[in-house]
């Protein structure tokens, strides 16, 4: 859970604040996530998401797809003494990061946004939370 604030360094590196690095551990799998950020998963759940992933029907185009975008943008990371952690080129074109990021948790994983995408996200999602919260019954929540 949380929200924080950080600015990317100009080889790429960005803080990852304690309360993340404790969940994530010092290597974590940081990959391509949707709505244009990206997805860091500690260790122990990245298996959970390939054994679950390796599951997927292969004679499914959209699965076969769904795989590939989500597989091929994983690499493993490792933070540095400093709490920092290298952001490859190709995830920082993904998610459009050039100078600010915020990292929120969510559930089981962090997101690292470019604060520009973030806010646009944030102000313009039309899902009211209202209407979330009438159909989380069908979510069994």
């Amino acid at each position: 859970m949380g929200q924080y604030e950080h600015t990317i360094d100009q080889k790429g590196r960005v803080f990852i604040p304690a309360k993340f690095r404790d969940e994530l551990g010092y290597k974590f799998v940081l990959t391509r996530g949707l709505d244009n950020c990206l997805f860091a998963y500690s260790m122990s759940e990245w298996s959970n998401i390939e054994a679950k992933l390796k599951t997927l029907p292969l004679n499914r185009k959209d699965a076969r797809a769904f795989t590939r975008f989500f597989l091929a943008g994983a690499t493993e990371c490792e933070i540095d003494k400093q709490g920092r952690v290298l952001i490859p080129n190709i995830l920082r074109e993904h998610a459009k990061i050039e100078k600010e990021v915020i990292i929120i948790g969510v559930s089981s994983r962090v997101e690292i946004w470019s604060k520009e995408v973030w806010m646009e996200y944030s102000n313009n999602i039309d899902v009211s939370f209202e209407d979330v919260a009438e159909h989380l019954d069908d979510l069994n929540i």
